[in-house]
């Protein structure tokens, strides 16, 4: 038996990437193994593993990057190999010499390969050598108004952390800084280099896959355009629009930097194209892409079978790849508010399904009744749909989104629906600015919503659950009370209040109970009930009849229809004074640790407003809390190293009454 055969794999990684991989290895016979941190310790990952190892700790530096912890836990598990997925230590050449070290296969490329290509400063000097387009870099200390706007790029790492765009000289210094400091936390390699912004440009990139028998094959292209804060939100294969000039330019670009570096395994070759259509080589991404589901539905391909397959020693198993069939697109799911300038969302996920049918696949490391904490990415699961055509793809999938009961923290499912749907993502109109012009249109409400109407059938189904089925929840205590001989009279009006969520406006409906003893509307004219149970409610709405699936979870109400999806929560008649917060109060956005305060913070200072105050760090990205008015610090309860839960108080600003109001958005993100 040939020493390099795989028997049990052990993934050097957590969630969505871990499961993927467990499933081909389940295909194949091999025995898995999981790492988790004490975050994670119920996470699906640990769930559908074999065996599992557990990493002390919760945060990434303390787990997931601890190559030395991960080694270990191989060994102790008896495995043979290690997968790094993506990501984490995916891209670190002493995590891989270290495997090898101990004897176990490397399933990635070799460890001179990924230091060459570690460095994107490096990488490019490189690149430019092989004869590969580059766009030239710009020294920070000298640059001036010419060279503006400048992108601010970390050297090791991806997934847009440690990237600013600077468009005024006054901001480089302390984005700069940003940008190390967070490269720094999530790298562990706070260099950072500048470049010229491309405005307008396309994000587009090809799959390379080489085997250690000089066959590189290059799969196509994708385009990932659609982006915010500088990470992938849509992706799809083969990238539209392009002519068969530029197409193999890039395919010949991409398997010259593979060999220039003796690759093998999976890669991925990115490049920024100009609206003019001129490729410029961005880096090499030496692991596994979150985005390779549309490169294997397109060509038929299992991309992780093939990394075990050429880990092993194995040829690709031809000279040539298979041709590509079709369109796919993919949507990252993420647990956000991009209406709040994304904001990451925690919580219980009480339910997740998505459609499934021909032409749709879901890459997650989540189910219903699993918790999405604040330590790591807050990326849900990736919808991808595979059609004959890109126009059939992208229905395929806005459709399936569209369908799909999400329960829980805010997502971003309505903006992709949206996006997916706009007239420029539809005529192939795509560049990386996508959502700096059309975010406030795609976060606005829509005709194509009707809240008022999914909030009548959440109060339908709860009035024939009965008065005790929704007790609305006081904040840090019980229901409120009632008040004395008052009742309600069954046969006259009711009226249930609700707020929907997240933009907050408040929906009242009045409904009454006739002898019958069926719930019916109160002066809302063209509506009538057909049928209405604790959980489904059918209403004719206007000639139409529409159906409604409602789920309570404590004072949250969701209501799936067929066309949309709403989320409510169920307010008390009378609101308590208590719920107030005194003006100038800073509230936390989301849970997080604080990493850092602005220098001299203090009861009793002077701020000015917009003056960023606090940082928070939640999901691997920073977030400033901003001043919301110049005054007088009257307290500060936030300190370095402090965990903090959504809502938490963390400073309160006395506003001056002589100063010129200047209206900031609180809290404002960074990346």
């Amino acid at each position: 038996m040939r020493s390099d055969v795989i028997h049990t794999l052990l993934v050097a990684n957590r969630g969505e990437i871990a499961c993927r991989i467990f499933r081909t290895c389940r295909d194949l016979g091999i025995t898995t193994v999981a790492v988790y941190s004490d975050a994670d310790a119920d996470a699906l990952h640990v769930r559908e593993a074999d065996l599992a190892v557990r990493l002390p700790g919760s945060a990434p530096s303390d787990t997931y990057l601890r190559g030395d912890l991960v080694v270990a836990a191989a060994r102790a598990a008896g495995a043979d190999a290690v997968h790094p997925g993506y990501g984490f230590l995916s891209e670190n050449a002493a995590f891989a010499a270290a495997v090898q070290d101990a004897g176990l296969v490397w399933v990635g490329p070799p460890v001179k390969a990924i230091e060459l290509m570690a460095s994107k400063t490096r990488a490019k000097e490189l690149m430019a050598g092989a004869g590969v387009p580059l766009l030239a870099p710009v020294e920070p200390a000298t640059a001036g108004p010419e060279d503006l706007p400048l992108l601010l790029k970390a050297a090791a790492g991806g997934g847009g952390r440690g990237m600013r765009i600077v468009r005024e000289l006054g901001a480089l210094p302390g984005e700069l800084l940003a940008a190390a400091a967070e490269a720094a936390s999530a790298f562990g390699d706070g260099e950072v280099f500048a470049e010229p912004y491309v405005e307008r440009g396309r994000h587009v990139e090809v799959q390379v896959m080489a085997d250690a028998h000089d066959t590189v094959w290059a799969l196509g292209t994708r385009d990932c355009s659609l982006q915010r804060r500088h990470q992938k939100v849509v992706e799809e294969a083969p990238a539209p629009g392009l002519d068969d000039g530029l197409r193999d330019r890039l395919h010949e670009a991409a398997v010259a930097a593979a060999r220039a570096v003796g690759y093998r395994g999976a890669g991925t070759v990115e490049f920024l194209v100009s609206a003019e259509g001129r490729p410029y080589f961005l880096e090499m991404n030496t692991r596994l892409q979150v985005e390779h589901p549309v490169t294997e539905a397109v060509f038929g391909l299992d991309l992780v079978a093939l990394q075990l397959r050429v880990a092993e020693g194995e040829p690709l198993p031809a000279p040539e790849p298979p041709q590509p069939s079709g369109h796919a697109v993919e949507a990252r799911l993420y647990a956000e508010d991009p209406a709040r300038d994304w904001q990451p969302q925690t919580g219980a996920l009480h339910t997740l399904e998505v459609p499934e049918g021909p032409g749709l696949r879901l890459d997650t490391g989540y189910t219903g009744g699993d918790t999405i904490g604040v330590h790591y990415d807050p990326m849900i699961a990736k919808v991808i749909a595979h059609a004959p055509t890109r126009t059939e793809a992208v229905r395929l999938l806005a459709r399936a989104l569209e369908r799909a009961r999400i329960h829980g923290p805010v997502t971003n499912r309505d903006l992709l629906v949206r996006s997916l749907r706009h007239p420029d993502f539809a005529a192939a109109r795509l560049d990386t600015g996508f959502y700096d012009r059309h975010l406030a249109d795609l976060t606005a409400p829509g005709a194509d919503r009707d809240p008022a109407t999914a909030a009548l059938a959440a109060t339908l189904a709860e009035a024939v659950r009965g008065p005790e089925a929704v007790r609305p929840t006081h904040p840090g205590g019980p229901a409120p009370a009632r008040f004395g001989a008052w009742r309600n009279v069954p046969s006259q009006p009711q009226r249930k209040r609700y707020r929907s969520e997240p933009d907050g406006t408040e929906h009242e409906v009045a409904y009454r109970t006739p002898r019958t003893g069926v719930p019916e509307p109160h002066e809302i004219p063209g509506t009538r009930v057909l049928t209405a149970t604790p959980d489904r409610v059918t209403l004719e709405v206007d000639g139409v009849t529409r159906h409604f699936t409602i789920t309570t979870h404590a004072d949250r109400v969701h209501v799936d229809a067929t066309d949309a999806s709403y989320t409510f929560t169920a307010l008390p008649r009378f609101t308590d004074p208590a719920t107030h917060t005194a003006p100038g109060s800073l509230l936390a956005p989301m849970p997080g640790t604080v990493v850092r305060l602005a220098e001299g913070l203090a009861a009793g200072v002077a701020v000015e407003a917009g003056q960023p105050m606090i940082w928070l760090e939640a999901m691997k990205m920073e977030h400033r809390i901003l001043a919301p008015a110049s005054g007088t610090l009257t307290a500060l309860h936030a300190a370095p190293g402090h965990q903090v839960e959504v809502g938490a108080l963390l400073a309160v600003v006395q506003e001056d009454p002589a100063a010129t109001p200047v209206p900031v958005p609180v809290p404002e993100e960074t990346a």
